[in-house]
């Protein structure tokens, strides 16, 4: 097996795994913020991640490369992080752990548009045939759980649907501009070190936030178990793995992996959570 192909097998392997990973980050969303709320879940699934992640930079001896990088990572910190962790654990709080990861999908399309207007990428006719197609399953998908009036045109409650679902197409636009402005920006630097440095800023943007959102109760043990799992394993491990595909195959090909999220979403939700797979899931 020649080095290309070699190097393409295992680009492969970790994008399954990273949408693997990343497909049981849903489910444990759907856990946990419920129990801690949003802002809290999120604070301390950044808290934790940026923890294992700096003991790996201390580890490998890679502090110095976050030297002088700060501004720039703090950007990522909050379009990678701080925000989109937030806004989908907003929308778990609705929608099941794999309508949301359906709508995370959304995410290469909008790192295209980003690439097109910002970086001046170039959109083929087939590219935008597929972003429009795109966002008429994503439209297809929130009016199969909307309501309709007497005359039969669509209309949603904006608590139960239309909210949630904002957030998290928000959600996906926040990664697509970050992806982008990794491309441009922060492609020398070592990708431990960038998911550390983004972890880090993440946590410093949500923490003063999350003291006004402390739950009343404690929260359970399965719960508790959530935002471990979710701090360690989808943050500081598949950030990892999601910086060194940036590094390696470029952002487009990289946030390419959300197309494969829904597959694992959808499995863990149904597996786990007895969640419905509804046909328009599916399609």
């Amino acid at each position: 097996m020649n080095t290309f192909n070699l190097k393409n097998y295992k680009a492969t392997i970790e994008l399954l795994l990273l949408a693997s990973i990343w497909g049981a980050s849903f489910m444990f969303m759907r856990i946990g913020a419920p129990e801690f709320g949003p802002i809290l879940f999120t604070t301390l699934r950044a808290s934790i991640g940026a923890i294992f992640l700096f003991s790996c930079l201390v580890l490998f001896k890679q502090t110095k490369a976050l030297n002088g990088r700060w501004r720039r990572i703090f950007v990522v910190g909050a379009l990678n992080t701080a925000m989109p962790f937030a806004l989908f654990g907003y929308a778990t709080l609705t929608l099941t752990a794999g309508t949301t990861s359906v709508l995370n999908a959304t995410t290469p399309m909008f790192g295209a548009i980003v690439a097109y207007f910002w970086l001046k990428d170039k959109l083929t006719p087939s590219a935008t045939l597929g972003l429009f197609i795109g966002f008429l399953g994503v439209y297809l998908l929130v009016s199969e759980n909307g309501h309709f009036d007497s005359n039969n045109s669509a209309f949603f409650n904006d608590k139960d649907v239309v909210l949630p679902t904002l957030a998290a197409m928000l959600a996906a636009l926040c990664y697509g501009i970050s992806a982008n402005y990794t491309k441009k920006y922060l492609t020398d630097i070592k990708p431990l070190a960038l998911a550390a440095g983004s972890q880090i800023t993440a946590s410093a943007i949500l923490l003063p936030m999350s003291l006004f959102f402390i739950p009343e109760t404690l929260p359970s043990a399965k719960a508790i178990g959530s935002v471990i799992l979710i701090g360690v394993i989808c943050t500081g491990v598949a950030y990892i793995i999601f910086f060194r595909l940036i590094a390696e195959l470029g952002p487009a090909k990289a946030i390419s992996v959300t197309y494969l999220i829904p597959v694992f979403g959808i499995l863990w939700g149904t597996l786990f959570l007895d969640e419905t797979i509804s046909l328009m899931m599916l399609c």
